[in-house]
């Protein structure tokens, strides 16, 4: 931190763990500066150890039991939103009095209902003289159409500084959500389990039927319809017909109606080389997983950041990618992948039998994703600019 600065103090707010493995980096590389940050989240329930097996405790401001237990969807979801609202009420009477210097958002789970509380909390905390620092994850919920845009806009105007990952959200911030350029940070996203060993390796590739000389090409994360699967599975009718030594891995969770959709899609293309594995699979596995991988694919029609795609990078694979302007900051054509036309299966299909063909062209792939060096530096690097944005908004003592 700046020696002009004192010490501050940060609380990093995402109460119902919506994006645990970014808060939990963060926090870590933030943690190595010698920041004073504090962790408002409780466990992640798909992976308690998220934040201790990272060293860094948790404190959500009063209840951590809903995270700890398995619990089916609804009544999970349920008694969630109740903990947070029993912790928003013990965080307000805390900050009272001793508020932190900043809190840091990384989601807002409940701005989407009409009594936001979260949303009032924030202002609650500016009134006690807390600054707020919101990252966009994003730009607006998935799949919500405009329903939400006013009270997005409504939330970007309340934060006094911004963090986005990417050149063109910041623009679109600026041009759709009247946001000045100069309140927001552009700071990339940091990959994630790139420091895990891949001990499952074998295990992984017998449980998801890889088999050995086959070219494995994966799909991997939360599934929504905007990621592009349907597409996939469209473009892989193609390859199948036109390659015998390769497979497809989707691996990923989602609502359930998604995943019949795609089974039944997979069922009546009648496809033989795709292994559809829905559910949460484990950091060791998901690790084991990406090593087994020999092509990493992101069919998306829309995004405001992946940590699917900052992932595939620190893993040094094989990419291809849908030609969007968030993915064109990282990747260029034919450099450190293959970007196609994000509505076109065809050409999404000829991309990955190029691939699936050219062992050297995914070797030279490979070789310029690693010179990126998409690992451990980076997250030192986002930390010390996102320290650089808490600096902004903290006034400079006299």
């Amino acid at each position: 931190m700046n020696q002009n600065i004192l010490r501050p103090k940060i609380f990093m707010m995402d109460l119902l763990a919506t994006v645990p493995y970014y808060t939990a980096y963060l926090s870590k590389a933030l943690l190595a500066e010698d920041v004073d940050v504090t962790v408002g989240s409780i466990s992640y329930y798909l992976d308690p150890t998220c934040f201790s097996s990272r060293g860094i405790p948790i404190d959500p401001g009063l209840l951590n039991v809903v995270g700890r237990v398995h619990l089916p969807r609804t009544p999970r979801r349920i008694l969630k939103l109740i903990e947070a609202i029993i912790n928003l009420g013990a965080l307000a009477i805390r900050f009272l009095a001793s508020p932190p210097d900043v809190i840091h958002v990384q989601y807002l789970p409940m701005v989407k209902w009409r009594v936001p509380l979260d949303l009032w909390f924030l202002k609650f905390c500016q009134m006690r003289g807390v600054k707020i620092v919101l990252t966009v994850h994003d730009l607006l919920p998935h799949d919500s159409g405009e329903v939400y845009r006013k009270t997005f806009h409504t939330v970007y105007l309340l934060a006094d500084r911004m963090i986005c990952h990417s050149e063109h959200i910041r623009t679109r911030l600026s041009a759709e959500f009247s946001v000045p350029a100069e309140k927001v940070a552009v700071i990339p996203h940091g990959p994630f389990f790139y420091d895990l060993p891949a001990e499952g390796f074998k295990q992984t590739s017998q449980d998801l039927q890889i088999r050995p000389g086959m070219v494995t090409i994966l799909w991997q994360g939360i599934i929504f319809p905007y990621k592009g699967i349907d597409l996939l599975l469209d473009a892989w009718q193609k390859v199948e017909a036109n390659c015998e030594n390769a497979c497809l891995v989707i691996v990923g969770t989602g609502a359930p109606e998604f995943l019949d959709q795609i089974r039944e899609q997979a069922r009546q293309l009648d496809l033989k080389r795709v292994s559809l594995d829905f559910r949460f699979i484990s950091t060791d596995e998901l690790v084991a997983l990406y090593r087994a991988a020999d092509i990493v694919v992101y069919p998306y029609r829309a995004i405001t950041t992946s940590g699917a795609l900052a992932t595939g990078l620190a893993m040094a694979k094989a990419i291809v990618a849908s030609d969007l302007p968030v993915f064109r900051e990282l990747l260029t054509n034919r450099k450190n992948a293959l970007l196609v036309d994000p509505q076109a299966p065809c050409d999404l299909a000829d991309a990955l039998i190029e691939l699936i063909r050219d062992a050297a062209l995914r070797g030279q792939l490979n070789e310029n994703v690693r010179q990126m060096n998409f690992g451990d530096e980076s997250w030192h690097s986002i930390a010390r600019e996102t320290i650089e944005v808490y600096e902004r908004v903290l006034p400079v003592p006299s």
